[in-house]
């Protein structure tokens, strides 16, 4: 679901909307290793404006091209707010689909892609890159995929790279070290030379929908040719380790380093534990 007001700002780019709206839902499928199907979607507006219809519709059916996605159905209705709700379907062989549970001790933590883009560009919407990431953000579907069978526990990075990865701790009953130093960042921040909001955005910013997942550790030659195969940087940022769900983040010098948790839509950004 994407409400104006609270997931894009009023007069937002009705292309880049469509596009998300269907990307964010892909890389759920994405993160389960499932192939997108079918979509429904359901608007609610405040005008029938044929111009700004025909922008979304754009946005929304080229992605949906570009990965075979059949729009089945929907609703339409009238609102003060655009709300936008879209279900995406998809398929997966059985018993390779990917979950938050499984992660298992000795597991290396992947995460593809670079991460904190998307969290500044609400702080600097000026630079471009990160707006991209922001507003058109690409689903890891051929990814999603490829990690069937190499896999143990999958999650896409929807509400920041702590608060997910904690996910799949409680789900799988596992603690977590994350080496900061190995966890990819977007370029730009090298330039701004502000590490807290580095540091913020990249363990703590939401809306990047990378991957991040679990995988055995004597699976690292595989991830590695995936990775140059694909053309999709794959970093390896850290390890499951035995004991009640908890995540420790080490800074160079293997220090604790203190973080945010990851975004929650009916409170404040939730304190690290």
């Amino acid at each position: 679901m994407l409400v104006e007001g609270r997931h894009f700002l009023p007069g937002a780019d009705p292309g880049a909307l469509g596009h998300k709206a269907l990307a964010v839902n892909l890389s759920d499928l994405a993160a389960m290793g499932a192939a997108p199907r079918w979509a429904l979607l359901a608007i609610s507006l405040p005008a029938v404006e044929e111009a700004w219809l025909a922008a979304f519709s754009g946005g929304f059916f080229a992605l949906a091209e570009r990965y075979g996605v059949d729009l089945v159905g929907g609703d339409t209705t009238r609102s003060q707010l655009i709300t936008i709700v879209v279900t995406a379907m998809g398929e997966v062989p059985a018993g390779l689909a990917l979950f938050r549970a499984g992660a298992k001790p000795g597991d290396d933590i992947w995460v593809s892609g670079e991460l904190g883009a998307a969290a500044l560009a609400l702080v600097h919407p000026e630079i471009a890159d990160a707006a991209r990431r922001l507003h058109r953000p690409e689903p890891r579907v051929e990814l999603g995929e490829r990690l069937r069978g190499l896999a143990h526990a999958a999650i896409d990075v929807s509400d920041g790279l702590a608060g997910d990865l904690k996910h799949i701790l409680e789900r799988s009953g596992v603690s977590a070290t994350v080496s900061y130093a190995q966890v990819p960042r977007a370029a730009s921040f090298r330039k701004l030379g502000n590490p807290e909001l580095e540091k913020d955005c990249v363990l703590s910013g939401g809306d990047d929908y990378e991957l991040l997942f679990t995988a055995a550790a004597d699976r690292r030659g595989d991830l590695e040719g995936l990775s140059r195969e694909l053309g999709m940087p794959l970093a390896r940022i850290g390890s499951i380790t035995p004991g009640e769900p908890k995540l420790s983040v080490l800074d160079e010098g293997g220090r604790p380093l203190p973080y945010r948790g990851g975004f929650d839509h009916f409170g404040e950004m939730s304190a690290a534990k």
